[in-house]
């Protein structure tokens, strides 16, 4: 497992994991976890480029987006962080500044 590469933490989503011999440890809750171990969900969603999304990767929208109810689009190249994977038509739930929480499409994003 690469070092700059470490998977969030299962339970909590934090970011901020470490190694401790061959667990993963979230300094958050206090989660352990052997990431060899993991099962696959079977939710595969990947972007409009073909790479695969995982739950806390950063998005960036590659077309102007219409919000039902807002003045203005989503604009081409908001950069969405933090984003979680979801069963669905719009299976990537987000929250953007300026528009809040919502879902989106993975096929208008691309793996930043």
């Amino acid at each position: 497992m690469a070092e700059d590469v470490l998977p969030p933490c299962p339970e909590c989503k934090s970011e901020f994991t470490y190694p401790m011999d061959s667990l993963m440890v979230c300094p958050e809750c206090a989660h352990e976890w052997n990431p060899d171990d993991e099962k696959e969900t079977g939710l595969v969603v990947k972007d409009s480029n073909g790479n695969l999304l995982i739950d806390g990767d950063s998005v960036t929208v590659i077309k102007n987006l219409p919000v039902k109810g807002m003045p203005k689009p989503i604009k081409s190249g908001t950069k969405v962080k933090n984003i979680r994977l979801t069963e669905g038509d719009h299976n990537i739930k987000c929250r953007i500044d300026g528009f809040g929480s919502m879902e989106l499409k993975s096929e208008f994003v691309k793996k930043a």
